[in-house]
């Protein structure tokens, strides 16, 4: 994933983020039922224009490599019963102050907590409480998550002290 340039956003009182990789889950956050969910396609395009673009999935419908096949993104297929700790290592593999995650599962709030900026989606597939307790900001879909970084104005808005 060469090439991939950084987001930069400073919020008055929650610091400076330099953000290099975004870091989502698949079932729940970026689809619904195993399907990828209108318009997330066209936001992974736009975000991996700025930011290296990873899917960590547990793929629990089995459709994560067809439905995200020939976008940029490195799409990760956990197996094992200890997603949550593989989720969190690979975001401090990354470097998780270079991270920013998008989830809504319990095996997600690890992740949200280690990651510079975890965002919880509340989407059609629901969000655990613990995902959100673990998140900076909550959003009601992904579509609205990824708006975060195309509006950077809106962290600003959520995140400043």
């Amino acid at each position: 994933m060469e090439g991939i340039s950084m987001l930069e956003i400073n919020i008055p009182g929650f610091g400076r983020m330099k953000l290099e990789n975004l870091v989502c889950d698949f079932t729940g956050t970026l689809s619904a039922d195993g399907k990828l969910l209108p318009g997330a396609k066209e936001c992974i395009v736009k975000a991996a224009a700025m930011l290296s673009v990873h899917v960590v999935t547990n793929d629990t419908f089995g459709t994560a490599l067809d439905e995200l096949k020939g976008l940029k993104c490195k799409v990760v297929v956990l197996e094992g019963g200890d997603a949550d700790m593989q989720k969190e290592n690979y975001v401090k593999r990354l470097g998780a102050d270079t991270v920013a995650a998008i989830g809504n599962g319990n095996n997600d709030r690890m992740m949200l907590k280690v990651a510079r900026l975890g965002i919880a989606v509340v989407g059609q597939e629901g969000c655990s409480a613990q995902a959100i307790m673990a998140a900076d900001i909550v959003v009601k879909n992904v579509i609205d998550g990824f708006g975060l970084f195309f509006n950077t104005g809106r962290c600003i808005a959520s995140l400043r002290f």
